[in-house]
């Protein structure tokens, strides 16, 4: 073939795929532009109650301030919330389904198998909150503090009933890591969330709990449980006069969570960062901040989609860890 057919073939070429390449960007540009144009919704796996849920109710509110639609919560519990995970992970990717949830990097550690690829149907767009755990029990046990618990648990292997609000929720790992610090056994009973967790304790079926401090802090204030310590080394100032783990008497145990938002993996760069904004917006206003921290949490906001995912990354291996290290698999 003549040489300079071959050129103005591939010239004709290049043209095509610039103009394709031109008209999808103009694509993504005006539908960022036009986003949102209806409403949008955000997606917890756990049931009403929690600390998933307070989060994602009070984040909606906020965004749907800035973005000018209404944004609306769902509940979608079960499974360790690998069915809203699903659900999410394979909704389109129009920045109108939105995700509220804990480190994907622990579900892919205790799921044998998952209907969705953890590391690849999301992407990050901000941390929500952060904060400790409230280890609380019910009235009736005659245990007054973290030391007398441990040491009725050394004693009595088993026989105390922790109420675990799912397999690979923040409250169950920091049980599992609580009895391996401690070397305390005890019977974990399952329920569907937080808040039917913490109903037992209140009716006094189940004797202790490592509860998201959202879940039970107006329980605590009402008398309606007791807590006994959080399971940060310190005590926090979004949760006053309960002590941290090592004043607690339980030294080396050191036990954080947090949510995230998230979204469809395929959602355009410019829906995530008008999305970033909107959240932020909401989580940096005072009187957010100072809902949050009445929850018992801290706002943390992060800089940008890019540094929340860089943030995500570097803490992937740490939540496998933690999940290995506890022994816990789900089948």
């Amino acid at each position: 073939m003549d040489y300079r057919m071959t050129a103005r073939i591939t010239a004709r070429v290049a043209a095509r795929v610039s103009a394709f390449l031109a008209a999808l960007a103009f694509s993504a540009t005006a539908a960022a532009q036009a986003f949102p144009n209806k409403p949008v919704k955000i997606v917890t796996g756990y049931p009403p109650g929690g600390s998933a849920d307070f989060l994602t109710r009070l984040l909606a509110e906020e965004m749907g301030k800035t973005l000018g639609v209404a944004v609306v919560a769902e509940n979608r519990p079960g499974a360790g919330a690998t069915i809203a995970s699903e659900a999410v992970a394979h909704s389109p990717a129009d920045g109108y389904t939105l995700f509220n949830a804990t480190h994907h990097s622990i579900n892919k550690a205790l799921y044998k198998k998952l209907a969705y690829d953890p590391d690849k149907d999301f992407v990050a767009i901000t941390r929500v909150a952060t904060g400790p755990l409230v280890i609380c029990v019910k009235n009736d046990l005659p245990i007054k503090n973290l030391r007398e618990l441990i040491a009725f648990a050394r004693a009595n292997p088993g026989k105390l009933f922790n109420a675990n609000s799912g397999n690979g929720s923040s409250p169950h790992l920091a049980g599992v890591d609580f009895m391996s610090v401690a070397g305390v056994q005890f019977t974990t009973v399952q329920f569907k969330g937080g808040g039917p967790a913490a109903q037992s304790i209140i009716a006094g079926d189940t004797d202790v709990m490592f509860a998201t401090p959202p879940t039970v802090m107006g329980f605590i204030r009402t008398g309606r449980m007791r807590a006994l310590a959080i399971s940060s080394k310190t005590a926090s100032p979004s949760i006053p006069g309960i002590p941290g783990a090592t004043e607690a008497g339980l030294p080396g145990y050191d036990h954080t969570f947090s949510f995230g938002l998230y979204a469809p993996a395929g959602t355009p760069a410019a829906v995530v960062k008008r999305l970033h904004e909107a959240a932020v917006r909401g989580l940096l206003k005072a009187d957010v901040r100072e809902k949050i921290a009445f929850q018992g949490m801290d706002a943390t906001p992060s800089a940008s989609p890019e540094a929340f995912e860089a943030e995500l990354k570097a803490e992937g291996p740490k939540w496998e860890r933690v999940v290995r290290d506890s022994g816990a698999r789900v089948e």
